[in-house]
């Protein structure tokens, strides 16, 4: 099932994407929202954040191609993860399908993408073993970790470098029915296929960073993991439209344009 978030004759409701068409429901995700009898033409609809997270994870570096260009890029040896880590970003960051990555005024030309995989839960949980993590994810969407390389390096924290303004589109739908080993992501810069992944070749999956996780803290209806991208970025400017696409799931597509 395809649930959206979208807005249609100026209200905001979630939908079930059927073909063509949106299928209007009332009441949320997690509270057994019911359809109303009404549907609105896709083409119709304007996507909105497919929901804003109660917490906002995001996995550590977690392919192996990434950990490598990371580490060359910084000028240090490769360190590969022996274990699931998870970090934060902010909700303020987020935008939604088609919305516009702003680029600040003061940014360098390091301002990348990173297509990535999200994974949403659905249930509470607590100690759950990695056989039974999945049985608590609602759902998957995407996201463009979008960074600015230079102050991801130069700062203390991540504040700015990953949580500015529009540096997390996701969307543009939830896919509940998702098998995580059949998909592929695929980056996009103006048309251009930029780098294609086996979206499961992770080095710690779905189920092992829930199961992980929920060892310390407990995780709710709403939580988001970003898990992280493959390979080495490509810089993006004012002018450039980034998509990212995972097969079975959908496609994210942003334009980029410059900080006014």
């Amino acid at each position: 099932m395809r649930w959206a978030k979208i807005e249609y004759n100026g209200d905001v409701s979630y939908g079930i994407i059927e073909g063509d068409q949106v299928a209007l429901v009332e009441g949320g995700l997690f509270d057994g929202g019911k359809r109303t009898g009404k549907t609105a033409p896709l083409v119709d609809v304007k996507f909105q954040v497919p929901l804003i997270p109660t917490t906002f994870y995001a996995a550590g570096l977690n392919y192996v191609e990434h950990v490598l260009e990371s580490a060359k890029s910084a000028g240090r040896e490769p360190n590969i993860p022996d274990k699931p880590d998870i970090g934060y970003r902010a909700n303020n960051a987020l935008i939604a399908h088609n919305e516009a990555i702003i680029k600040p005024k003061d940014s360098t030309e390091l301002f990348q993408y990173e297509g990535e995989l999200v994974a949403i839960i659905g249930t509470q949980t607590k100690h759950i073993s990695e056989a039974d993590a999945l049985s608590c994810v609602f759902g998957y969407t995407i996201g463009n970790d979008v960074s600015e390389r230079t102050w991801q390096r130069g700062d203390r924290t991540f504040w700015r470098g990953k949580n500015a303004d529009t540096f997390k589109p996701m969307g543009p739908w939830i896919e509940t029915d998702v098998d995580l080993d059949a998909l592929e992501t695929t980056v996009r810069l103006n048309g251009r296929d930029v780098i294609t992944f086996p979206t499961n070749n992770m080095l710690f999956g779905v189920a092992r960073y829930i199961s992980a996780m929920s060892r310390y803290l407990t995780l709710y209806p709403g939580d988001v993991i970003w898990m992280g991208t493959e390979g080495q970025s490509e810089n993006m400017k004012p002018g450039d439209v980034c998509e990212v696409e995972i097969s079975g799931i959908g496609t994210l597509s942003n334009p980029i344009i410059a900080e006014a």
